[in-house]
């Protein structure tokens, strides 16, 4: 698996360019020992089960900058940002058409659990987990490449 991780070079792009709706969450993870936790910010679009945009960093407002710096990176348009109540979400995401309420984001918490259960390496759930961050990156952009394309 790790041969694997090494040599792939998966290139995610956005299947479309404008979504009626994208919620957006954050996923705890960590590399190495949980004491060193890392967040993955993502937005997901329900309809279609892809994931349009992510990020990993520490939980505060500028981890939530760089993925909103990514989805306008993208060209990517939206009818609305669904998120829960986390400041740094009402903060970055107020210029914009942004919900707020977890009523709205059934999707993105069901898609954590399908994360949780297919990457063993985020949780440790497994003898296998990463050391280096390059590694976990790659795993995950290998599982989102098979979650928007349908292999999973």
């Amino acid at each position: 698996m790790l041969k694997t991780l090494e040599k792939q070079q998966v290139v995610l792009q956005p299947k479309h360019s404008f979504y009626d709706k994208l919620e957006v969450d954050e996923f705890w993870t960590y590399v190495g020992k949980k004491r060193h936790k890392l967040r993955l910010i993502y937005a997901y679009h329900r309809e279609s089960g892809e994931i349009v945009a992510w990020v990993f960093g520490k939980r505060n407002t500028n981890t939530v900058r760089e993925l909103w710096c990514k989805i306008e990176a993208l060209g990517i348009k939206w009818g609305c940002l669904l998120t829960d109540n986390w400041k740094s979400f009402k903060w970055v995401f107020r210029v914009t058409n942004h919900l707020i309420g977890k009523e709205d984001t059934k999707g993105i918490e069901g898609n954590n659990c399908r994360l949780r259960h297919r990457i063993g390496r985020a949780f440790r759930q497994t003898c296998c987990f990463s050391k280096k961050m390059e590694n976990h990156i790659k795993a995950f952009e290998l599982a989102f490449y098979y979650i928007n394309y349908g292999h999973i």
